[in-house]
Order: C-alpha cells, then structure tokens, then sequence
C-alpha cells in the first residue's frame, strides 16, 4: 500500500484514539462508549525464520481496549488486490502479537491472539466480506473469521451517523472511478465539491456540538487533502478543486490556533510577531498570512526575506 495511505491511517489512530471505538464497534458488534482507556503497543515484531536472519514486520496498529475487559486488536488496512498473501502476513503478525505477550506457567505456554480485521480502502469484485483462519492442531481444529471492512461501502450518511469520521479521510475512494469524468466535466467537479463541502459543514457541526475537537477536526480535514492529493496526482483539476477546499479550512484552523493561543494565554503579540509565528509554520502564503496578521504582503515579503538571510 502507498505510503500516504499508510501513513494516514497510522497518524489518525495514534494523534485521534478515540475514532478507532466506534469503527471497532462497527466490525466486531461491540458496544464500547468512547470512554475506555485505549493502549498501543509496538508496531514492530521479529519473524523467526529458519533460513533467515530475522525478519522485521511492522502492524498497522497493535492495541488494546480496556473496557469491562481488556480485549486486544488488530486492524490493517490495504488497498492492493485481496492475495492469498495478505492472509498469510495477518497470521504471522497475529502470532507474533500472541507470542510477545504469551506467558509460561509450568511448561504450559499460553498465547492469545488479537481480534483481527481488515480495512480495504478499494473493493474488488474479489474482495471477500471476511478471511479465515483455520489452524489443524494435533490436540484438534481452531478455526474463526477475520472480518473486513469495506470502506466504499459506506455512504456519506453512513458514516456520520455511525461516527465513522476515521474513514472520512479515505472516503475520495469511493469516487476514484469517476476522476476522469470529474477532470474533464466541471459540473460534475462542482456536485464533488459540493459533497465535500457537506463534509466540512459537518464536522464543523461536530465540533460546535462537542463531539469532536478542533485538533480531531483539524487532522482529519489534513489527512483527507493528503489522500486527496496522491490518489488524484493524474487529475489536475480533482487535485486542485478537492485539495484546495480542504486547505482553505485547514489553514484558517492553523491560523486561528496561532491568534488564539496568544490571547488565551494573555500574549499581546505585534502583526509582526504573529505574522513570524506564521511563516515558521510553513504552510501559508505571504497573501494569507498579510490577511490574518492584518499587515500587507510587502511586510511579510520583507519578514520572509529576512528569515532566509
């Protein structure tokens, strides 16, 4: 899988934890509240091999929900063709996890494997709606499922109304066969847009209700211009309609963060101060940056310039 997907379901489960609960109660019918501690653990196991040096294999995410009892999880996401290799990497990260943690009591050894699933961000007509492990034991057969989650699935209402906001960023995927329609059809680019600006509208909402906060907002509308930005690289004008309404709020969050954070802590800072605090955060324009430090553009040239010096 890309790296920016990768690193986009890495960053929204370490910096948003509590988004992965009601994604968690979604696949297992679990009835978490939100309000259970959640503890990672370590991404990276070592693969004993026979006929090789050990092998470093590094998980999706490795965690832990402490609710009424402590369960452990699983949770990869692809968005490469289902292989029967993809079976087989589960199981070894699922041992490893069991055998990390597994305890010896009188030569008994006791291993407990993780409740494992997968996030397909692509559906295949290939893509089952569950794995299967099946381990032929000589004291007998253990057998369960391993249940996936497919994200194109889920509709817009689906996923607010579930609180799935983890899959928002990767929600473009359900309109990826549509790119060169959209590339090429303003009008149809416009009725995207206009999806996304139902996003934004509702997050906001979220976020004035208490249920998500800035920084939840923040990141998400982040690592959706992110996924955004590469699985459209091909689409000029995808890239530019979509990404660029997912950075105007991302930057006003930003800027607003930096205006904010000097008045509640007291901070009377100078245009020119907050205009420095902005262009070492490095994402905003010298026009945007003029606008939000209330200085013109030439002023901000001019602090531009001499950071270089």
């Amino acid at each position: 899988m890309g790296n920016i997907y990768d690193g986009a379901f890495r960053t929204i489960l370490n910096d948003c934890r509590k988004l992965i609960i009601p994604v968690i109660n979604e696949i297992f019918s679990e009835h978490y509240t939100g309000e259970e501690e959640i503890r990672f653990f370590p991404n990276e196991h070592f693969l004993d091999q026979q006929d090789a040096a050990d092998k470093e294999r590094i998980t999706d995410t490795n965690f832990q929900i402490i609710g009424i009892t402590a369960k452990k999880y699983h949770l990869e996401c692809e968005s490469s063709l289902p292989d029967g290799r993809i079976t087989i990497r589960l199981f070894e990260y699922d041992a490893q996890i069991a055998l990390d943690e597994g305890e010896v009591t009188e030569e008994t050894l006791t291993v407990t494997f993780p409740n494992t699933a997968v996030m397909y961000l692509r559906a295949y007509k290939k893509t089952p709606d569950k794995m299967k492990y099946v381990i032929i034991t000589p004291g007998g057969t253990v057998q369960y499922d391993v249940p996936i989650m497919k994200v194109q699935s889920y509709s817009l209402d689906e996923i607010f109304e579930k609180r799935l906001l983890m899959l928002i960023p990767f929600y473009i995927f359900s309109h990826e066969k549509s790119f060169s329609e959209y590339n090429n059809n303003e009008d149809k680019l416009e009725e995207l847009k206009a999806e996304y600006q139902i996003i934004l509208e509702r997050l906001d909402d979220l976020e004035k209700q208490g249920i998500i906060g800035a920084f939840d907002k923040r990141t998400i509308i982040d690592l959706s211009s992110d996924v955004i930005n590469e699985i459209a690289r091909k689409y000029e004008n995808v890239q530019k309609g979509i990404g660029a309404m997912m950075r105007g709020p991302l930057i006003q969050t930003e800027a607003r963060t930096i205006l904010n954070r000097g008045i509640s802590q007291g901070i009377s800072e100078t245009k020119k101060e907050t205009a420095l605090r902005m262009l070492k955060m490095g994402k905003l324009t010298v026009e945007e940056i003029a606008e939000y430090s209330a200085l013109s553009v030439a002023e901000v040239e001019q602090l531009a310039n001499l950071q270089t010096v």
